[in-house]
């Protein structure tokens, strides 16, 4: 954000240095521990990186667990009905896809048009159906709710 210039601007950085902090004093201790054999790595003290460590061992082990034990029986007993179901969709779906497409391929306006003159021709000399009419003037229509 500002003019290109050729001396390089570091950030602020601060110059802390602890009072009470003595590191010859550190080491020595340090060395004091590991030689009473009192100082482990696992100790209570911070090492970088010892909580990422800790949580990818934790989820090595429960993956380890889980392949070995029931974990694997179920995904195949779920894979085994995932696919029984499939195979099963597919007998049911299979026969009326076919019968669509069959509907779909026959000549059907063959047949449509054999109905239509059926119904277009008109015979004058065939007998006329008369149909009685059960309804008579004055009679009420009961609605019953």
């Amino acid at each position: 954000m500002g003019i290109f210039t050729p001396y390089k601007r570091h950030a602020n950085k601060f110059n802390y240095t602890p009072r009470y902090y003595d590191p010859d004093k550190e080491e020595r201790e340090r060395r004091r521990q590991e030689l009473r054999g009192e100082r482990l790595d696992d100790s209570g003290e911070y090492t970088p990186g010892k909580y990422i460590q800790a949580k990818r061992d934790a989820r090595l082990s429960r993956a380890a667990e889980q392949t070995s034990g029931n974990g694997n029986r179920m995904r195949m007993w779920a894979l085994g009905v995932g696919v029984m179901l499939l195979f099963l969709f597919i007998y049911i779906l299979i026969p009326r896809i076919a019968s669509i497409v069959d509907m779909a391929t026959t000549d059907n306006s063959a047949q449509s048009t054999q109905e239509v003159r059926e119904v277009e021709e008109f015979d004058p000399y065939a007998p006329i159906i008369i149909v009685p009419n059960d309804y008579q003037e004055g009679d009420e229509i009961e609605i019953i709710e």
